[in-house]
């Protein structure tokens, strides 16, 4: 899912859950609205027990570079959670000129428009 379609879906009030894959500390310093945070190296049931399977799970992390949303995707997958992955994660959000939260929180993006 890219970003655009996933903040369309979050405006539009679908039944979507944003994770963030990534550590609390990054989380805590900036995370994209809404989100909640499980560390992919502790997604295993007993940290998803309380989710809902009937919602739409998006997984994050800090970009392309970075596999925690990957990893992330996969451990929710197998967990039988339909789960998609955050195309660019972090750093597409905000060049989409989407906002962040946290304590290094970038209220309007970094909007970069794109060529496609």
């Amino acid at each position: 899912m890219d970003p655009s379609d996933l903040f369309e879906a979050l405006k539009k009030g679908e039944n979507i859950i944003v994770i963030d894959a990534r550590k609390p500390t990054a989380f805590e310093a900036e995370h994209i609205p809404g989100a909640i945070n499980i560390p992919h190296r502790e997604m295993n049931e007993e940290q998803t027990q309380k989710l809902d399977k009937n919602f739409l799970y998006v997984t994050y992390c800090d970009g392309i570079g970075c596999n925690a949303s990957t990893k992330g995707a996969f451990n929710m997958a197998r967990q039988g959670f339909n789960v998609k992955e955050l195309i660019g994660g972090l750093e597409w959000w905000k060049k989409d000129g989407y906002s962040t939260q946290g304590t290094q929180s970038e209220p309007n993006g970094s909007k970069v428009e794109c060529s496609c």
